[in-house]
């Protein structure tokens, strides 16, 4: 997997980069093709914002989040980019369950 981490308006620290990275990875356990997420961090005023979007095979995905500093911040992306991609799997598997169930009963008219 992998994961670019941009500022906005913000110096992404070497602490914030590695924060991000290890809260990301685990979001490659949910396809063995290779991932490529873009993460970009900015602060306005006192509203701290994450904002992400993931690349796969078949699609792209993207959340954002705001929270009250950049690492909780980061944890809601990647929780909802989680949540997101959870979705999507369930959403493959059950369209291939749906036209293998017509191939095995033989009902091809």
């Amino acid at each position: 997997m992998r994961i670019e981490t941009h500022g906005q308006q913000i110096d992404v620290t070497p602490a914030m980069r590695d924060y991000a990275e290890t809260k990301f990875a685990r979001l490659g356990r949910h396809f063995d093709q290779p991932l490529d997420m873009r993460a970009l961090l900015s602060v306005d005023k006192t509203e701290h914002r994450a904002e992400g979007t993931v690349n796969f095979p078949g699609g792209v995905l993207h959340a954002d989040a705001i929270g009250v500093d950049i690492y909780a911040a980061i944890d809601l992306l990647a929780d909802k980019l989680d949540r997101l991609l959870v979705k999507h799997k369930e959403k493959q598997v059950d369209s291939v369950r749906r036209n293998e169930s017509a191939a095995r009963s033989g009902d091809f008219a």
